[in-house]
Parts: C-alpha cells; structure tokens; sequence
C-alpha cells in the first residue's frame, strides 16, 4: 500500500511553486466545434489574480492565447452565429465589464459601463441581444457621498442587488429589464429568444434560501414564477428544443445542491432525474442535441461521466487508460465543453499532475491537449493512494494517503491528519498544496472523507445534521488509529490541519483530545452562535442547527470554545481579516481563549483577504508557517 515513490533527480516542492498552478475553467466550444474557449488563470503575482482566454482547436491541436491585456479576462461565450466572442475584463478600470472581439481576432469593444462590475452574462440565440447581470451604477451623488467619506450604510437598505439588464449589441446601449426588490444569480435565453429564465430572489434580504425559478418577458420585465425548489439551486439550463429547464438543486431542503432536475418549460413538478440512478453529486453537465444530458458528477476521491434522459435513466461513462498515460490520467474534471458532435474537452488532473486540457471522444482514452503546469514535472510530488477503514460504528470511511516521496513503506513518520471545508465538501485525487509541501518536508499526510462528506451518496452528506464534533470527529479518530495500527503514523508526532470547516475542526480536536502535538486552524469557527449572527448567508448553518435563538444547545453542544478549558496543544491561527464567511472574530476569539489558559498559540490576521487567500505573498506565507508550525513541534 505504501510504496515508496518519487525520483530522486527531481527537486523538493517550494512554497512558491506550489502556489504557481494554472487553473482551466469556462470552456465552451464555437457553434461549429472549430475551437473552444476557455479561462486560464495565471500564477499569483502581487496584490490581483490574473487569468486571460485561450483557445483551442482539435483539428489542428492548436493552443494559442486569444486575450492578453495587463488585466484579466473570463467567462468566454461565443455568439450563436460564431462571429464573436465575448467575456468579462476589468481591463478599463477596476469594475468588470462585458467585452466582444470578432472571432478570428481583432480588437476588443466594450459593451457595457458605469461604476458597477458585470457577474453574468449571455448572449440571446439571434446574436443581437446580451442579458447581463450588475447592480445599478453608483450615481453621481452616490459618488461625491463616497469621495467625501459620508458613506454611511444601512445593511440590507442600502445595499447594491444585483438586477437583470439588456445590451443591444449594434447601438451598445443598454437597459434594466428587471430592477428592485430582485436580486438575480443566473439567467438563461429561451431557444425563441422571447423570454428569459432566470434564478432570482424577490427578498434578497432575508437570510433564508428563498431564489426561484422565474420566466421574464423581454418586453416588459414582467416575472412568473415556475418553480419554487426548497433549498439551494444553481446551473441553471434550457435544453435545444426549448422544451426544458433543468437545473442542480437539493433534496427536501439542503444542504447544498446534489441532484440533477428537469422542468417543463411550462411549470409543473421538477423530476429528479439521478436520486435513483446515480445518488452522487452532480458538478457539471450539458444538455446533447438527442435530448439527453451529459454530466460529470464526483464518485469518492474521483470524477465520473454519465448521461441521463428526462426520464432518469442514467448511464456511466467510463473513462479508459491509456497505457502510454495512465500514470497521467486525470481522476477529477474541474470543467468540460461538449462539442455538436459528441466529444468533448475537459479540464483534469490527479494528485501529481495539476490540471490541463484533455479531449475525449467518449469511447477511446483521452488525449492531452496542453502544458501549461509542466513546471510541476521537474518537482517530487506523492501520489494520493484511496485508503479505506472502519469508523467507530463500523461505516466505512474511505480517505488519501499522501507518504514523502521516496520514503520506505514501513517508517513511522509524523502524520497530518488534513480536513476538508464545508462540512459538505469532499477531498479528491487532485493536487493540494498543502499536503504536497507537507510530504515534501518528510510528513505523511491523510485525508478522510468523513461522514458528512460529498461523493458517497446524499444519506451519508447528511449524517453530520447537528452533529458537528461527533459522528465526524470520531472518524477522524479512527483513521489516526488505523494509521497507528498499519505502522505508517508515529503516535507521539500526530497533527491536525485545515481550513474552513477544517479550521473548525482543527480546533474542536484540541479541545477533544491530547493525542494531537500540534494544530493548524485556518478560517475556523468557534463560537457557532455567534458565526451565525455575524455570518454573511446564514442559512446554510440553519441547516444544520435551526437558529441560536430557540435551539442555543446544538450550537453551544458543537463550539469548541464551550471545552476550551481542556486545550492543551500548540495552535497556529490562520485568518483572513475581511472574511465574511467565518469572520475573523472567530479566530480572535479561540485566540484569546487559548492565551488566558496558556496554550501555546500564534494568530496571523492576513490584510484584505476574504474566506480564500489571492495574494501572493499571503499565500505563501500561508504554507510556510504551516509546514514551520508543524516542524516546531513535531520534529
């Protein structure tokens, strides 16, 4: 199980490459499959992420950079007539705006203005008209308020919703469709192009989960409602014929969207069309010119292909080796494009080869299409091996393995247990930053996908309802005693790390246990009464807890400062300051409470950072003050 790996010519992982990776994203193919457009974000450098627009054509194996200003640029929609390309850019100044180029190159013209930024946008099917999503622009009395700094707020008033708006693309002009009180988050053409479908809320105020499905007349904004899902949805489609709407949303009422639905575009009851067929996570997927649609979905530490009709007959689509390339074979896709043919283009990666552009003609082994994170070849990374083992209930928990590249099968090495965020996320074979640079400094590192998590199936992504610090700490408890009893953890040199919900984690396990030498709590909450209050969407914790104010037992039951008396281990904070997910009161308040006791512990506020670092010497500091905490105490 525990092979030893690696090649000792290639160099140790450094923390600024391992925050070098390339990410490939929004690909769409031409509406004659002659190229497809995607994002590529570069590097981190300085204080801004900066992605620009490739394209990519399958009959050539062409791969050129089609946009390259000193800004960014995302979001790549082709015209439906396939003479233009448009796509978000803050390449004017600081606010995102909708951008079109002909085809075949040319310069950019910009569609829409004013001193708000564009989120969405798509293009109408006769090519004359784009729908666009942006708040109303900041008036000039708006404007002196802010340059005066008499920029008082009343939250939820005053704040800027985002509206649904139309850009005629031959007069550039553009005009509200849909105003206040709607707050909108996707929009989709009918295949007519008379109306619009569109996800939207009418109380954008409330804390609660209360988006619909809406059709909007194009003449006069006028909204009707066609469904009302309970809980999260998003992905929203409208299939060729115009017949369907189909989205991914969620069981009953949460917690996040899981399963595939289609809807007539009429109304009527929305028909889960992979419950019974597949029961795992739908991520991405497609509607085919046959009427059926083509999604990829996670299955565990991996990704799969299926295609399902309205009826929900779903069939897998698995991917074959090549033996020229097994070893590069990507196990999860990050985005795909299907083509009018029936191939498809696809973002993938494992654990040792960060993500590139595959092409897949659905029968044979994919082919790669790209380089653009070759770089990381030359460096010794450790390949994730799937680990299974027997919780305290005997459920199988499955997680990944990470050993030092080159280290023997028998050594007792110091082991990180890592967290995943959510609680409803998952860890896939993919590559991970911190774990890497962990290997690479000699530790094994092991990911368990504990109850709670995505990829086994709804019933057990809701085993952890209200049950923060049980059922899923003891997981993570069995996997450190089943690392012990294989001879791969050193007991005495055992930590714990993550971000988000693993912050969380990191530090309840403090508060749990003594078996833990040393912790990392990145973005974590301790209080989670108070994280509800001060939260931006709470709903998501309602979820799981109802509200502190009429069940207060769960949420003090599930915080790690209501135990933190018993804290002994050394704990490193990790916290960006405007952080509106777990807000950074969170961390100042586990701080505080581990000083008063004498806990060993270190707080590091990163400046103008939210819920996820972007800049690049936060994140590598980051990792350097992970793997020094870690060698401090456990080496």
């Amino acid at each position: 199980m525990l092979a030893a790996q690696g090649d000792g010519t290639k160099a140790r992982l450094t923390s600024q490459q391992a925050i070098s990776i390339r990410r490939l994203r929004d690909l769409r193919w031409s509406p004659k499959g002659t190229w497809a457009a995607f994002t590529v974000s570069d590097a981190p450098k300085g204080t801004e992420p900066h992605g620009h627009i490739w394209l990519y054509s399958d009959d050539s194996r062409e791969l050129r950079q089609f946009t390259n200003s000193l800004k960014s640029e995302s979001h790549p929609r082709w015209s439906p007539d396939g003479k233009k390309l448009a796509f978000l850019s803050d390449r004017e100044g600081e606010f995102q705006q909708v951008f079109v180029m002909p085809s075949d190159g040319g310069e950019a013209i910009r569609l829409t203005e004013g001193k708000r930024s564009v989120s969405k946008f798509e293009w109408s099917p006769d090519s004359k008209q784009i729908a666009f999503l942006a708040p109303e622009p900041k008036t000039e009395a708006e404007e002196k308020k802010t340059n005066e700094k008499d920029d008082a707020k009343s939250v939820d008033r005053d704040e800027k919703r985002t509206h649904l708006w139309l850009v005629d693309l031959e007069s550039s002009k553009s005009r509200q469709l849909v105003g206040a009180p709607s707050h909108f988050s996707e929009v989709q053409w009918s295949g007519a192009s008379d109306r619009l479908f569109a996800i939207a809320t009418n109380h954008p105020e409330s804390d609660q989960e209360t988006n619909r499905i809406y059709s909007v007349s194009l003449k006069d904004g006028a909204m009707q409602e066609i469904s009302a899902p309970r809980g999260p949805l998003e992905k929203l489609q409208v299939s060729h014929d115009g017949k369907w709407i189909s989205y991914v949303g969620t069981r009953v009422d949460g917690p996040v969207p899981h399963d595939l639905y289609v809807l007539a575009v009429e109304g009527g009851s929305p028909q889960n069309v992979t419950m019974r067929g597949l029961d795992r996570p739908v991520t991405d997927y497609s509607w085919q010119p046959d009427g059926t649609l083509l999604m990829t979905f996670n299955e565990g530490l991996h990704s799969g292909f299926a295609i399902t009709d309205t009826a929900g007959h779903v069939q897998r689509l698995p991917i074959q080796e090549s033996p020229t390339q097994d070893s590069a074979l990507p196990q999860v896709v990050d985005d795909f494009a299907l083509e009018s043919s029936g191939s498809i283009v696809f973002s993938g990666q494992n654990s040792t080869h960060p993500p590139e552009l595959w092409t897949w003609d659905l029968k044979s082994a994919p082919r790669s299409a790209s380089h653009f994170n070759d770089p990381f070849q030359s460096f010794a990374l450790a390949s994730m091996q799937s680990l299974r083992y027997r919780s305290f209930d005997g459920r199988e928990i499955e997680g990944a393995l990470l050993t030092p590249p080159g280290s023997a099968a028998a050594a007792k090495l110091p082991t990180i247990i890592m967290v995943h965020g959510g609680p409803t996320g998952n860890w896939s074979d993919e590559f991970e930053a911190w774990g890497q640079l962990l290997a690479s400094a000699g530790y094994a590192v092991f990911y368990p996908n504990v109850r709670g998590s995505t990829g086994y199936g709804y019933d057990f992504m809701v085993l952890n309802r209200g049950d923060w610090g049980g059922g899923d700490f003891k997981d993570i408890m069995a996997a450190v005693d089943h690392l012990v009893t294989q001879g791969t953890a050193d007991p005495e040199r055992l930590g714990i790390a993550g971000w988000s919900y693993g912050g969380y984690m990191a530090a309840w396990a403090i508060t749990q246990t003594q078996r833990f030498k040393a912790a990392v709590s990145g973005a974590g909450m301790s209080d989670l009464a108070t994280e509800y209050g001060t939260e931006e969407h709470p709903a998501y914790d309602e979820w799981f807890y109802g509200l502190p104010y009429e069940k207060p037992e769960g949420f003090h039951r599930s915080s790690p400062l209501t135990y933190v008396k018993n804290a002994h281990t050394p704990t490193l904070i990790l916290q960006g300051e405007a952080d509106v997910i777990d807000p950074k009161g969170q961390s100042e308040a586990l701080y505080r409470a581990l000083k008063r006791y004498g806990v060993e512990t270190e707080l590091v506020i990163y400046p103008r950072e939210g819920h996820g670092l972007k800049e690049e010497k936060h994140l590598v500091d980051r990792l350097n003050r992970l793997v020094a905490w870690f060698d401090k105490h456990l080496k």
